[in-house]
């Protein structure tokens, strides 16, 4: 019993519960009660459509609104709550509510789950993770609801603005407005971009930041690593903002038709979603070369550690980026906001960073192999990293893929969704038999 509960240490939990909770989405899809036609979905579909809820990617090979019956509409709903928090964090509100005890292995894997670097007050941070969530969505669902209500009737508004609340604050890009259109139709709209804008950035800052600047009146003190997600944050949304406008500005798919306060919400939206929402109001398929280049740039990055997003995570390119500045000024030590950054730190995002690249490189030859030569080479590309950052992007590739290309897809949001929380576990946490005092000759290799 020991060697059993030895093996399944909190990796192992989190990789068979998120798998678990793909495969029970599949079946409930595959139900003719799930579908508008009644026929249910065939197997693979279900399992792709599961695997992108669940992994709160987006990547669809079936339009949401026009597949699904609102039961249908509802369990992927369900997934993208779950999904998005961690199912432990539901396991321990159901433990919360029962009354019972949060033992130490449930406190490991909430550790795990949230990315946290200690264990300590763990269980306080779950509770305000679900309040943050409850009011966040709440109130992200009525500011939506008030402005679709000025289109629709008022209970389908309320039923979009839920919907699309908890679709983008957990960062999944699921829609309701059919046709694989996302969100297009409100490319100008001040009231859903700047609401799907704020959602979608407030889920991908992550919990301990926000429960952080929640404590700020009470500890007077920022961490760094807050300031860290925070300011890379700033600096990727602005600056992706301003290139995005000036790249687009004369596209007449895109930007050039709208008015001026029409470009600048439309490069501001379209420079937050690949921080691995999957919302769009600019078709893709549609964006100059540039462009394209640049979200596949931003959704390889991603968002930041213990959030709901998906990606290498902005504080791997932050800590990276501070390193290479390092060795260009010629210092010995990489330095961050006054703070020396510890060798164990760069190493690790270095080897989440060269993992994430030869995930993207494989999967992106793979498509090119299954798929054939159909379609250009930066569509694949542009896949492969939509589905390891769990953004939900897609250039419209993603219906048209082949049974084996759907099956690359689906491992990819999944190793997506789990990869850097298993991985940072991993590389932190030391082994048995490792001859840590074993000592090496040095041995020098030309770099550059």
């Amino acid at each position: 019993m020991n060697r059993i509960r030895n093996f399944f240490d909190p990796p192992k939990i989190l990789v068979l519960g998120f798998a678990a909770l793909i495969l029970i989405g599949a079946c409930l899809l595959m139900l003719p009660l799930a579908t508008e036609d009644g026929r249910g979905l065939t197997f693979l579909n279900a399992l792709f459509t599961s695997t992108s809820a669940a992994c709160v990617t987006g990547l669809v090979v079936v339009d949401t609104a026009d597949t699904f019956s609102t039961f249908g509409e509802l369990v992927i709903l369900f997934l993208i709550q779950i999904g998005g928090l961690g199912f432990m964090s539901f396991a321990t509100l159901l433990a919360f509510i029962l009354g019972k005890r949060i033992s130490l292995r449930d406190r490991l894997v909430l550790q795990e789950a949230l990315n946290n670097i200690s264990l300590a007050g763990i269980v306080r941070l779950v509770r305000r993770v679900l309040i943050f969530t409850a009011v966040i969505e709440m109130a992200g669902a009525v500011i939506l609801a008030a402005r679709f209500s000025l289109d629709m009737p008022v209970g389908k508004a309320i039923y979009w603005g839920i919907f699309h609340s908890i679709s983008n604050f957990n960062n999944a890009g699921f829609d309701l407005n059919g046709e694989f259109r996302s969100l297009t139709p409100f490319v100008d709209d001040p009231a859903v971009v700047l609401t799907v804008c704020v959602l979608i950035t407030l889920g991908g800052i992550g919990f301990i930041v926000m429960n952080e600047l929640y404590e700020f009146k009470e500890i007077h003190r920022i961490s760094m690593h807050t300031k860290v997600v925070l300011t890379t944050t700033l600096i990727l949304t602005f600056g992706a903002t301003i290139l995005i406008f000036i790249l687009e500005y004369h596209n007449i798919k895109t930007l050039e038709p709208l008015s001026f306060g029409g470009k600048v919400l439309g490069s501001l939206f379209q420079a937050v979603t690949p921080r691995t929402a999957g919302a769009n109001t600019l078709p893709i398929g549609d964006l100059t070369q540039p462009t394209l280049f640049l979200i596949i740039f931003l959704m390889y990055v991603g968002a930041g550690p213990g959030s709901t997003a998906g990606g290498i995570k902005i504080t791997t390119l932050a800590v990276l980026s501070a390193a290479v500045w390092s060795q260009i000024k010629g210092r010995e030590d990489v330095v961050m906001f006054r703070r020396k950054i510890v060798m164990e730190i760069i190493f690790k995002a270095l080897t989440v960073a060269m993992i994430g690249i030869f995930l993207v490189m494989i999967v992106t030859m793979l498509l090119t192999i299954t798929e054939g030569e159909h379609h250009n080479f930066i569509m694949y590309l542009f896949e492969a990293t939509s589905a390891f950052g769990t953004v939900g992007l897609s250039m419209g590739l993603t219906p048209e893929l082949s049974h084996i290309g759907r099956v690359i897809i689906i491992f990819t949001m999944f190793a997506g969704r789990l990869g850097p929380l298993t991985l940072a576990y991993a590389v932190t946490m030391r082994r048995k038999g490792n001859n840590d005092k074993i000592g090496y000759p040095k041995g020098n290799i030309m770099i550059g």
